[in-house]
């Protein structure tokens, strides 16, 4: 997987949005908004090749968090990700 062109991650206080590069791509109605985790994991990955495992072992390091909990986060997120179009295979 990759992250999709043409986003770029802006922190609004303690929230981060995903924002459209470029008027034409920008859907006011579809705000992308990403937790401080979710943030952390897209700065990591940006632009890079990575999967499910590599995100986990990001969280499992960085985090307090065991592997379990860590890859049904991972999921979830990807899912998220996948419906708001920001993520490749």
């Amino acid at each position: 997987m990759k992250t999709r062109k043409g986003y770029t991650l802006r922190s609004l206080g303690k929230e981060f949005i995903l924002v459209a590069d470029g008027f034409e791509a920008v859907d006011f109605s579809r705000m992308i908004s990403l937790n401080e985790t979710a943030a952390f994991l897209w700065k990591e990955v940006e632009d890079k090749d990575f999967d499910a495992d590599m995100l986990t072992t990001l969280l499992t390091d960085n985090y307090d968090i065991d592997r379990e909990t860590a890859q049904n986060d991972v999921t979830a997120m990807l899912k998220s990700w996948a419906e708001a179009g920001i993520i490749e295979d």
